[in-house]
């Protein structure tokens, strides 16, 4: 198996190592392992074993973009750079990749993916379910991939090449996706239960537009909660609405 392609499956599974200390640190580490073999085959075994030490050091970010690191740091690594520089990298990436997958992925695609399945489903039953499981994966599978090859490719010069790419404005844009999948998912849903149910399930509907009309008025839900938070405790008072009704 080639390095890159060891690299990319175990990206996939690098939120299955977070520790209190070292976060996501110790699957960074795992991932580059691969890559730094590769880089230190002709150099000595304690500077390969320094080498895959500093990349299981402390690192929090998003998942799905942690490749962008474990490319840019492998590429420093060939290049010769100090060690303390490419721990400073590491650092300088935690909070741009953490903040640009959360727009993308957390506030975009997935809240996009969902409502485009509740739109689907009246029609499509679980397929529409089936379907964006797999358009997610093959969405994160390729992303992974991306990041690491533009770190590779750029090394200590990955931030400028992050603002430069498509991924600030793809943010952006799939928020916007967002937002209206949603807003197209919430009439379907609600006329689908008023349409096939009774009047418990009408009484439902209406009392949890209340619900959401009340929250979005109230200053203190406007100031301190997100969309997202909003949209789950949404679903949370419907959860124990219909546990209790049944």
């Amino acid at each position: 198996m080639k390095p890159r392609t060891e690299a990319l499956i175990r990206l996939l599974g690098v939120q299955a190592s977070y520790t209190y200390e070292r976060m996501s640190g110790i699957g960074v580490g795992h991932a580059s392992a691969p890559l730094l073999r590769d880089v230190f085959a002709t150099r000595s075994v304690r500077e390969r074993r320094e080498a895959v030490a500093r990349s299981a050091d402390f690192f929090n970010s998003h998942p799905y973009l942690a490749g962008v690191a474990v490319g840019a740091e492998v590429r420093a690594e060939q290049d010769g750079v100090p060690g303390a520089t490419i721990s400073r990298l590491r650092t300088a990436l935690s909070g741009p990749l953490g903040s640009l997958g959360d727009q993308l992925i957390w506030a975009g695609w997935v809240p996009a993916l969902i409502g485009a399945a509740l739109v689907a489903a009246p029609w499509a039953g679980l397929w529409a379910v089936i379907v964006i499981v797999v358009v997610h994966n093959v969405l994160r599978i390729s992303l992974t991939g991306w990041g690491l090859d533009l770190g590779l490719r750029e090394g200590l010069r990955v931030g400028a090449a992050l603002q430069r790419s498509w991924l600030p404005r793809g943010a952006e844009q799939a928020q916007r996706a967002a937002a209206f999948a949603v807003g197209l998912a919430v009439p379907i849903v609600a006329w689908r239960i008023l349409a096939g149910g009774g009047r418990a399930d009408i009484a439902l509907t209406l009392g949890i537009s209340l619900l959401g009309v009340m929250m979005s008025v109230l200053p203190a839900t406007r100031i301190r909660i997100t969309g997202l938070r909003f949209g789950l405790l949404l679903v949370v008072a419907a959860a124990i609405v219909v546990g209790a009704s049944r």
